[in-house]
């Protein structure tokens, strides 16, 4: 058995997946588009790959390393760029963007909410547009907008470059009253000033928050798999392990499995479906809390230690510093609609879930940091420096489900290491860089003046 600090086998790696999947990734989008009661205004599916997609798309390598025997990390943050999973899907959705605007003569403004994550992929795949000639400053421009709990969490990019692209592509923190409310003020824009943008601009407004855009790419996660770690008769019971907010990843995994099993894929075809087993925070449990059938325990509160206590649900921490604590604000949804079809996944092909506390991620941290090294992830030395959290969730909440029987011994758990960074990584956007709102019309003046830069 290798120690603690030794991989186990080698790191493999599939390169440029969006270039190398192309046709599968197509397939799905034709699945996923005949399934929707509506079409999107930028279709799913791409005809063809434009002259520069494959260095577009360079920055989508995959990495699969066992780091402990059945226990592998599947690498999903290899782009220097964002540093999370969103990379793949942002890179797919600029270029149906790119497509559109060819076919169309349309120009593109994106407008989307984020909790931090999603705008800093979307913004770094703009960014390589211009940059390879996918689209220019004149044909393509984003608006995120995040709420002010996710300001650690928005990421410098080259759209801060000069006065101009920061006006036609700003970054837009919103004074709101609950996180997700940035969906709401976002939607309510998009309603109210789409045409009016469009009559006086030519920018068609492409609101980006709909789960296809996301799980349609992250079907390649299971392109990934059926190449690297093939789903046998021979092999050993296997769970994927994620931190998740709505699961967007492991739903568009789902996606790659079924296009697999019908033999049309050029892969592999898996012997069976594997479980999915969810990592969430306290305060935002509701896919953990749905797939157990259970609310989230009650905890007591320890005067003298100031902590709080609970000893009836082995899914929960032990101990935490609050009941409702928030360890990543990345992970902002709550009652995701997402719930009921992966409650269907893991009623029909196993898994679960487990929450996770602050002092959990802490005390298995040296832990997680070997585990990390192990497969060419450095973490730094101190947790007060981490502004992305996901991928220290996900190791800790295996971590515990396995000294709690909550998965066992011989099961393989290929974790999806789906998002990290710190500051010295990946430097954060300056404080001069960001337009600040509060109502609708506030953001609506940041929207058509992004189009009329």
């Amino acid at each position: 058995m290798p120690t603690m600090g030794q991989a186990a086998v080698t790191e493999r790696i599939v390169r440029n997946v969006l270039d190398r999947y192309f046709q599968q990734l197509q397939a799905v989008a034709r699945k996923a588009a005949a399934a929707r009661t509506a079409p999107q205004l930028i279709p799913l599916e791409m005809d063809e790959k434009p002259a520069v997609f494959t260095r577009f798309t360079a920055v989508t390598d995959v990495a699969l390393t066992q780091v402990r025997p059945h226990l592998y990390l599947l690498d999903l943050m290899r782009n220097p760029g964002a540093r999370t999973t969103k990379t793949v899907a942002s890179l797919m959705m600029i270029a149906r963007a790119a497509a559109h605007i060819r076919r169309t003569g349309e120009r593109v403004l994106l407008v989307t909410p984020t909790s931090g994550n999603k705008g800093t992929a979307l913004r770094d795949a703009v960014a390589r547009a211009y940059e390879t000639g996918m689209a220019t400053p004149d044909e393509l421009r984003i608006v995120i907008v995040a709420p002010e709990a996710s300001r650690s969490k928005l990421r410098d990019s080259p759209l801060t470059a000069g006065p101009m692209l920061r006006t036609a592509n700003p970054v837009v923190v919103a004074d709101v009253e609950r996180p997700g409310d940035v969906k709401l003020l976002s939607s309510e824009v998009v309603e109210g000033f789409a045409a009016e943008t469009f009559d006086t601009t030519g920018f068609r407004i492409w609101y980006t928050l709909d789960l296809d855009n996301y799980r349609i790419a992250d079907a390649a996660r299971a392109f990934v798999e059926a190449e690297l770690l093939p789903i046998t008769e021979r092999s050993a019971p296997r769970l994927h392990a994620h931190a998740v907010s709505s699961a967007f990843g492991l739903l568009g995994y789902h996606l790659g499995h079924q296009l697999l099993c019908t033999g049309t894929a050029s892969l592999p075809a898996p012997a069976r479906h594997p479980g999915f087993f969810l990592v969430q925070q306290l305060a935002t449990a509701d896919m953990v809390t749905s797939l157990l059938g259970a609310s989230v325990p009650e905890y007591t509160h320890d005067e003298e230690s100031g902590l709080w206590r609970q000893s009836t649900a082995a899914e929960f921490p032990a101990v935490t510093d609050h009941p409702q604590e928030v360890i990543d604000a990345t992970f902002y949804t709550k009652t995701p609609p997402t719930r009921t079809q992966v409650n269907e996944i893991v009623a029909r092909h196993g898994g679960g879930g487990v929450v996770v506390s602050r002092r959990e991620c802490l005390d298995k941290f040296e832990e997680v940091r070997s585990l990390a090294a192990d497969a060419s992830i450095t973490i730094v030395s101190d947790p007060a420096l981490i502004r992305e959290w996901s991928l220290v969730k996900a190791i800790t909440g295996v971590l515990v489900a396995r000294e709690r029987d909550l998965i066992t011994a011989d099961t393989d758990v290929v974790v999806h290491a789906s998002g990290y960074f710190s500051d010295e990584l990946l430097a954060p956007v300056r404080d001069e860089h960001l337009t600040r709102v509060a109502t609708v019309d506030d953001l609506a003046k940041a929207v058509l003046l992004a189009a009329h830069a």
